[in-house]
């Protein structure tokens, strides 16, 4: 599984990927960005998460920096050991949330992902 990021003709890349890059810019390639780390920009914990979801949930939003390019991301973080500035890395799970606790048929959605782990 990859986590998978889209760099476009003026050299930007955005997570998730898009049609079209900022300013109407074709996709030219895919970057799996599970294969580098990123910097903790700013995190938080969620103390009251939707059915299936653990609690507490800590989240960060992280920035990846791809060939002079940066990108970034929002997602689960697998402990609440930390802080902004922090190195972090993707690490692929199979369930990001309990997939027979939420109004929707298991089998209706992708329950796997990545969350970020301190190096």
């Amino acid at each position: 599984m990859t986590m998978e990021a889209t760099r476009y003709e003026d050299g930007s890349i955005s997570y998730p990927g898009h049609p079209r890059g900022p300013g109407g810019a074709e996709p030219v390639e895919t970057i799996d960005l599970s294969e580098h780390t990123a910097e903790v920009i700013t995190w938080t914990t969620s103390t009251a998460t939707p059915p299936g979801v653990r609690e507490p949930n800590h989240l960060a939003i992280v920035e990846f920096t791809v060939d002079g390019e940066s990108v970034r991301a929002l997602g689960q973080v697998t402990t609440d050991d930390i802080e902004t500035g922090d190195e972090v890395r993707p690490v692929y799970v199979e369930e990001l949330r309990e997939p027979g606790a939420g109004i929707r048929e298991p089998e209706s959605q992708d329950w796997d992902g990545y969350r970020f782990e301190p190096v």
